[in-house]
């Protein structure tokens, strides 16, 4: 037991990978459950699992997120556009031409992984009798995640970052091995209905998908395929009032997520679990969103959102088949909360 804090939340595994663990159950991915996905690898097929990282195409699902900004940059003393630069301005009679980009991303627009520190509770007191800001295994807000902090180069405040539990860890452990696709889409069509474990073992069932210790799960509901079909103009009213997601306030549900052992979840939606701010869903234990609560506060499960399923789960339907090789490392960002990624499927 760390003396970062005096006790657990209940339902929680802090302390079960050690004091400073800073990847959760990515920690059950082991060299031999590496070697289960890779033998789920019969043909050598590829799937690519990202949408197009400017979809959704505005911020109308997700206020705080804009889509990406894609940028060249002066250089030299006339500030010339690093576009289709003639390398002559640089070294005389040579034909060289080189362009270079930079990009304004938020990092959570699109295709992500919600690292451990994307989502605390407060808990515990302090000495004033405030309830603590803390994140997986105990973390602490404003001293290992922080607001605000100073830039070393200008002297001047910059928004803070993870000190602990940065997208960055995720990285280091590469995010490889086998995955178990379920796919509600096939089941419950586009209909708005919050899942619970009672449907899911049902459809776990009948599809003959078993869940194993450190296994990644992948949920398909059809609303990545719906983004796409917009475009770059989505219909949030729409994108709102359809498509499936985890019901995070069945505690069968988060007690199956403990008991399964899995490692991550990933979805082809906006935040795997439907919100309580739906107003169709109920809030459970102080929580909006109680499914990241209890995956990534109390048990360090990483989140994935916004995956593109639909061309994977089609083929596995077409083929009897359930299980892939999943590949699905983050940027190694130091210091960010949650990262766009590129997932690679291979059957």
């Amino acid at each position: 037991m760390t003396n970062r804090y005096v006790a657990k939340p209940a339902g929680s595994n802090w302390g079960e990978f050690g004091p400073d663990d800073q990847i959760g159950r990515l920690n059950y991915i082991t060299p031999a459950k590496v070697l289960e996905g890779i033998a789920e690898v019969k043909i050598g097929k590829t799937f690519c699992l990202s949408l197009p990282l400017n979809i959704p195409g505005s911020s109308d699902l997700s206020p705080a997120r804009k889509p990406p900004k894609i940028r060249t940059y002066p250089v030299g003393r006339r500030q010339v556009p690093f576009m289709n630069f003639r390398m002559s301005r640089v070294t005389p009679g040579v034909h060289d031409i080189s362009s270079d980009d930079m990009a304004i991303i938020y990092l959570q627009h699109s295709t992500q992984w919600d690292g451990l520190a994307h989502y605390g509770r407060t808990f515990d007191a302090d000495r004033d009798g405030e309830a603590e800001i803390r994140y997986y295994n105990g973390f602490k807000g404003e001293e290992d995640v922080i607001t605000i902090m100073n830039d070393d180069a200008t002297g001047g405040p910059y928004h803070g970052g993870a000190l602990k539990l940065g997208i960055e860890k995720f990285a280091e452990s590469c995010v490889q091995g086998r995955a178990v696709m379920i796919d509600l889409e096939k089941h419950f069509g586009r209909q708005r209905r919050a899942i619970g474990y009672a449907e899911l073992e049902q459809i776990m069932q009948q599809d003959r998908i078993v869940v194993e210790k450190g296994d990644m799960v992948c949920v398909r509901t059809g609303l990545a395929q719906l983004l796409l079909e917009q475009g770059m103009k989505p219909d949030a009213t729409l994108l709102n009032s359809v498509c499936t997601g985890l019901n995070g306030a069945d505690p069968a549900l988060l007690n199956w997520i403990t008991q399964s052992g899995l490692a991550a979840i990933a979805a082809d939606n906006v935040a795997v679990e439907l919100w309580a701010n739906d107003q169709k869903f109920e809030v459970y234990e102080n929580s909006m969103s109680p499914l990241h609560s209890h995956c990534m506060f109390n048990l360090g499960i990483p989140l994935g959102e916004l995956w593109y399923l639909t061309e994977l789960a089609d083929w596995l339907n077409a083929h009897n088949r359930n299980r892939f090789l999943l590949t699905a490392p983050p940027l190694r960002l130091p210091g960010a909360v949650g990262s766009p990624l590129t997932p690679v499927a291979t059957v």
